[in-house]
């Protein structure tokens, strides 16, 4: 996927991650990032839709995107709210 894309496929794991804290892993990181899909509206404003085996874990929970890039370089920011 472009840059922007795969920076926000790694944060939402990032994010799901960190509210595991202390926790193992609940899906083997291969599997949760094929399991991510970045979508955009009619306006072009991006969201996330999570998909099996992803999805029953984190289903009860908001993600909030924000993305950027210049050139080569890319950032995605994910925040996880229930």
């Amino acid at each position: 996927p472009p840059p922007a894309r795969w920076a926000a496929k790694e944060a939402v794991v990032k994010a799901w991650s960190a509210s595991l804290y202390g926790q193992p892993p609940l899906v083997d990181e291969s599997k949760a990032l094929a399991a991510i899909e970045l979508v955009k509206d009619a306006w072009g404003r991006p969201a996330i839709v999570l998909h099996s085996p992803v999805r029953e874990h984190l289903d009860a929970s908001r993600l909030h995107v924000s993305l950027s890039h210049d050139g080569d370089y890319a950032v995605a920011y994910v925040t996880l709210s229930s």
